[in-house]
C-alpha cells in the first residue's frame, strides 16, 4: 500500500525537487560547454594554414607564436616553399587559408582563387658568399669568372626571375652549376661549400651569420621584391583568414619584418 503524505510533507518534497531542478541546471550547461570545442565565448578554435613564400620560414615563426599569443583559439600552420610550388598547390585545390609570395607576378596568376591582395613587405637581393668571401667576390659582373662556381634559382622562381633580370640589365653571363626551387636551397649550397656564390634576398643572408657573407648589390643595379598577402577563396575560414592577412600590416607585425630585414610595403 503508498505511504500516504500529509499536506505539510507534499509541500516539503514539491520544494526539494524545486530546489534540486534549479541546481542541475547550470550543472547541465556546464557539461555542454565542456564537451564543446569552443572557448568560453561559444567561438570554435580555428586553424588557419598559411602558405608562404621560402623567405619568410623564419619571420612568420615568430608572427605565428605572435599571433596565437594575441588571438587565443587561433592556431597557425605556416607552410613554406617557393612561390611557383605554392601556387601549384592553390591552383590542385589544397586545403589553405592565406598565401603569401615573394612577387606580384605569382599572386596575379591566381586572381580567380584569392582575395584582394596586399603587400606586407618588400625585399632586395644580395651575393650570398662563403664565410670570409675567399674567392673575393666584389659584384655581379664577378659572377661570370671563370672558375666561379656560381648557384642561381630557377628562373620559375620569384628570386630566380629578379636574378636574371639584374643579371642581364648589367649584361653579365652567369653559367650556374646548378638552378635551384628556391630562394634557401640557393643559399644552402653555399653555406655548405657546395657553391662559391649565389644570389639571394637580402634577408635570407641574414639568416645565416658566420656561415655566409653577403655582398651588396647598388640599388641602381638592384630589384624590388614585393610580398603580397591574400585570403584563398576555398578557405573555410574566410573570416579568421581575412583578420591574420589584416595583422600583417598593423605595426606589431611590421616592426617582426623591418627586424628581419624586409623593408616597407
Amino acid at each position: 500500500m503508498s505511504p500516504k503524505f500529509t499536506g505539510r510533507t507534499a509541500v516539503r518534497r514539491t520544494a526539494a525537487a524545486a530546489v534540486t531542478a534549479a541546481l542541475l541546471v547550470p550543472l547541465a550547461a556546464c557539461g555542454g560547454d565542456s564537451d564543446s570545442d569552443g572557448d568560453s565565448d561559444g567561438k570554435k578554435d580555428v586553424s588557419l594554414t598559411v602558405l608562404a613564400a621560402s623567405s619568410l620560414t623564419d619571420v612568420f615563426a615568430t608572427a605565428e607564436k605572435a599571433y596565437e599569443k594575441e588571438h587565443p583559439g587561433t592556431k597557425i600552420t605556416v607552410s613554406a616553399a617557393g612561390s611557383q610550388e605554392l601556387a601549384a598547390q592553390v591552383k590542385q585545390g589544397a586545403p589553405a587559408d592565406v598565401l603569401v609570395t615573394a612577387d606580384t607576378k605569382t599572386m596575379d596568376g591566381l586572381k580567380g582563387e584569392t582575395g584582394e591582395p596586399t603587400v606586407i613587405a618588400r625585399n632586395r637581393l644580395v651575393i650570398a658568399t662563403r664565410e670570409g668571401n675567399p674567392e673575393k667576390v666584389a659584384g655581379l659582373k664577378d659572377l661570370a669568372r671563370s672558375g666561379l662556381k656560381v648557384v642561381l634559382a630557377d628562373d620559375t622562381v620569384p628570386v630566380g626571375r629578379y636574378s636574371k633580370q639584374v643579371l642581364d640589365k648589367q649584361g653579365v653571363d652567369v653559367k650556374p652549376v646548378s638552378k635551384e626551387a628556391n630562394v634557401r636551397s640557393v643559399l644552402s649550397k653555399v653555406e655548405l661549400g657546395e657553391a662559391d656564390a649565389g644570389i639571394v634576398y637580402k634577408t635570407d643572408a641574414a639568416t645565416a651569420p658566420g656561415k655566409v657573407d653577403a655582398v651588396e648589390i647598388p640599388d641602381a643595379q638592384n630589384a624590388v621584391a614585393s610580398y603580397p598577402a591574400a585570403t584563398l577563396k576555398n578557405s573555410e575560414h574566410g573570416e579568421a583568414a581575412a583578420a591574420f592577412v589584416k595583422w600583417l600590416s598593423t605595426p606589431e607585425a611590421q616592426k617582426m619584418l623591418r627586424d628581419a630585414g624586409f623593408q616597407k610595403p
